[in-house]
């Protein structure tokens, strides 16, 4: 885009508009970091921001449930769960009386931009009051509750959603507010569950809620490895529960100690009846005589802190909702923000409403096929990826194609990397491949740690951090000729790297060396894995979503540690090399006054404003100050300098701790994020490696670029790149991409923070539509 078509949100401004902010229909976490976000945003560009509180009941009944929010009210909300502002379900505002009463009271306060949190049916409330408006005006110029003056000032009412619904039940965006979070809580029960299923050979029916939706229970099932998943879009066929129980007894014939059945709370058969936990718990009971509980989750699942994702979705959207609000003008539809891919889009609002309802009208005319269509592609490629991993298919349906795949983890251990192994290896062995598991990358490999890895050797790898198959930052380029080697003893015909930036440099030495060693031309593929999301060609990587989970965790708990003692403000250390994700998308989830990195330079002068502005904000009233600086973002502005001058600087206003958070941010279990993407992309990469085997095994190999690719996560679809072009796009002295999509991310930080800074809004503004794909035949292999 030329300079001179770049938008940017300074030339916006919110002067002489008032927005009104509320929360409605159930709860769901990270609608506080909407309203944070809109709150901030709002006074930023000079308008004023109203709470509304108790959703639309507080709307009617206006009085001190309307009132001004400051800067300062939505501070330390960003953690917290539920709605601080309220919500409550209203039988009011379904009548055009309380509607009535709704409009005086915004009018009384001059508020014509609303932004509403909430599910569909909220959403669509707000439609039916901004069609109405006009009218509702009338009426009150009739009764003299108001003058024709103030109606023509208030002629039209902008409204701007967000969804905010732990179920994702919404069409037209990928994720809701509320759903990562949701699944935060059900695996950390499934993984807590396993434990002691395990130790007494139990089978556990988990049920989860999802009155017409199963995403919830899908991607959970996806991400612990469910036997069995029950949702209302794709009900089970005719029989399911003898073909159901002769998979548990063959599990436990596999030796397999426990059994773990998801059930979605408005689960049902192919004649729309209801399948109850209850019932699959008295069927498994009856048939296989298997020691079977039920653990109903309830509401555990809205509860809790936001998860990272949701905190800085939730961020983006509520930006993104204000901007919206300032670019309406009285004909501009009511829309809702949303995000598709990496990206936020805007699609009208009753569109998004009126597909949502078409999944329930094709449920009950039992088009379930139309229905899952209907959910989105997201949905989608849940169904098919599960249907893939979950079932064997006996060997006499297997193909086989005499063709042997290797996988190997290359680089420093990320969350979630075995998810995607076990996911290659099942996909590989269901396309007739044998699959080979390479210990140690690729010290293991020259060095021959070579072997045969079956269907039930990856069993229960879903939910384990680090690399069950060891990963090393060897490269192979020392060693080629044992490579080589190795891959002649074996004859592997395929390769499957999982890692981070050493797998990039790994795959371009191999390529190098393929006009030597005939054994290298084989199709290649590598998939992004590494805490520090530095890889070239992919917008994320597996593993940094449950860094920034750690983060965020620790920045909240660090937080904490401060409240009720003086101001102070903590100096936190992330890791990342010299990529700064992990230092600025952690930053803008916790909420951090600035996150210092390499790819943005900063000298004295930016460390003393910083400083200064802080100073400002402790006399303010707020206690906490919270400053993140990347590992590598400086070689003499350490963390120890920064640390000691804002100790010196601040000195009477604040004191100062630091902490380093180290390998932490490596550790632990697999965010249910990084699982879900690892076990999606994985498998899209292996049904790429067969498809190459089938087109050109070996011919032309040696000069076909395209058979070395790196599947990486791009805006809004998952691309393969081959690696020759990705040589352009690659800082190798600092080993990170020239262009990082998240940069864009980091005056939404500042803004939050209350720092003047520039925002380029040139991707925001435009209006969508929602569109409905339509099946083909090929998508069979682009379905994951």
């Amino acid at each position: 885009m030329a300079q001179t078509d770049k938008k940017f949100f300074e030339n916006l401004t919110g002067a002489g508009k008032a927005i009104a902010v509320l929360t409605s229909g159930g709860d769901a976490q990270g609608m506080n970091a909407a309203v944070r976000a809109v709150v901030r945003m709002g006074i930023y560009v000079g308008a004023k921001v109203y709470f509304v509180h108790e959703g639309y009941q507080g709307m009617v009944d206006g009085g001190d449930n309307i009132k001004e929010a400051t800067w300062e009210s939505v501070s330390s909300m960003l953690q917290m769960g539920g709605t601080v502002i309220g919500s409550a379900r209203c039988k009011d505002f379904r009548t055009r009386e309380g509607r009535l009463k709704a409009a005086h009271n915004l009018v009384q306060r001059g508020i014509t931009n609303l932004c509403v949190i909430g599910g569909d049916g909220s959403l669509t409330g707000a439609n039916l009051f901004r069609e109405e408006w006009s009218g509702l005006l009338a009426e009150l110029v009739q009764q003299g509750l108001i003058d024709e003056e103030a109606s023509q000032k208030y002629s039209a009412l902008h409204i701007v959603g967000m969804v905010g619904s732990i179920d994702n039940d919404f069409c037209g965006t990928d994720m809701t507010i509320g759903t990562d979070s949701a699944l935060h809580r059900i695996i950390e029960v499934v993984d807590a569950i396993m434990t002691t299923a395990q130790s007494h050979q139990r089978t556990f029916v988990l049920e989860v809620m999802g009155r017409h939706c199963g995403y919830l229970a899908l991607v959970s099932a996806l991400a612990c490895g469910a036997d069995w998943v029950l949702i209302p879009e794709m009900p089970p066929e005719d029989g399911w529960e003898e073909k159901m129980c002769q998979k548990l007894s063959a599990k436990r014939a596999g030796m397999k100690r426990l059994n773990i059945i998801i059930v979605a709370e408005g689960a049902i058969d192919r004649n729309n009846k209801a399948i109850t936990s209850e019932h699959v718990k008295n069927l498994v009971v009856q048939r296989l005589g298997f020691d079977t509980r039920v653990t109903i989750l309830g509401h555990v699942q809205r509860g809790g802190t936001p998860s990272a994702f949701d905190r800085i979705l939730a961020s983006r959207m509520g930006v993104e909702a204000v901007l919206a609000l300032l670019e309406t003008t009285a004909n501009t539809a009511a829309c809702v923000v949303s995000l598709c891919g990496n990206q936020s889009v805007r699609l009208p609002l009753m569109e998004c409403v009126q597909m949502t309802q078409e999944v329930q009208k094709a449920m009950d005319g039992k088009r379930f096929e139309e229905a899952v269509r209907l959910r989105g592609r997201s949905f989608e490629n849940n169904l098919k990826t599960y249907k893939l991993l979950a079932h064997r298919k006996p060997e006499s349906e297997l193909p086989h194609s005499n063709f042997n795949v290797a996988v190997l983890n290359v680089g420093a251990p990320a969350a979630g990397m075995n998810a995607a192994v076990r996911s290659a290896v099942r996909v590989g062995i269901s396309e007739g491949h044998k699959m080979f598991a390479v210990s140690d990358g690729f010290e293991g490999f020259y060095k021959g740690q070579i072997k045969e890895i079956k269907w039930a050797d990856v069993g229960g790898w879903t939910g384990q951090g680090g690399s069950l198959l060891g990963t090393k930052r060897t490269l192979p380029a020392k060693h080629i000729d044992k490579i080589a080697e190795q891959m002649r003893k074996y004859n592997i015909n395929a390769l499957l790297m999982i890692g981070g930036f050493e797998a990039i440099l790994g795959i371009m030495e191999l390529l190098a060396a393929r006009g030597t060693y005939e054994e290298l031309c084989v199709p290649m593929v590598m998939v992004p894995a590494t805490v520090s999301n530095n890889v070239p060609g992919s917008d994320l990587s597996i593993g940094a979503d449950t860094a920034l989970n750690a983060i965020t965790d620790t920045c909240d708990r660090i937080k904490q540690s401060a409240s009720g003692t003086k101001r102070r403000v903590f100096i936190i250390e992330t890791m990342g090399g010299y990529c700064g994700y992990l230092a600025s998308v952690g930053g803008l989830a916790a909420g951090a006054d600035a996150a210092y990195i390499f790819e943005e330079p900063f000298d004295i002068r930016d460390l003393q404003s910083n400083v200064e502005h802080l100073t400002e904000k402790m006399k303010t009233g707020i206690q906490r100050g919270l400053v993140l600086r990347n590992e590598n973002s400086n070689e003499n502005y350490t963390t120890d300098f920064i640390y000691q001058l804002y100790s010196e600087e601040g000195r009477g206003v604040f004191d100062c701790r630091k902490n380093v958070l180290g390998h932490m941010q490596q550790g632990g279990a697999p965010s249910p994020f990084d699982r879900n993407f690892g076990t999606k992309i994985a498998a899209k990469a292996m049904q790429w490696i067969t498809k190459k085997l089938n087109e050109s095994y070996r011919k032309g190999m040696k000069d076909n670029k395209d058979s070395a690719c790196l599947l990486g996560m791009r805006r809004r679809a998952m691309v393969f790149q081959p690696v020759v072009q990705l040589k352009d796009e690659t800082d190798f002295v600092h080993r990170i991409p020239k262009e990082q999509w998240w940069l864009k991310l980091r005056p939404l930080m500042k803004i939050l923070a209350k720092y003047k800074t520039s925002y380029d809004i040139s991707d925001s503004g435009q209006l969508e539509h929602v569109v409905l794909r339509r099946p083909k035949e090929s998508e069979a292999m682009a379905a994951i």
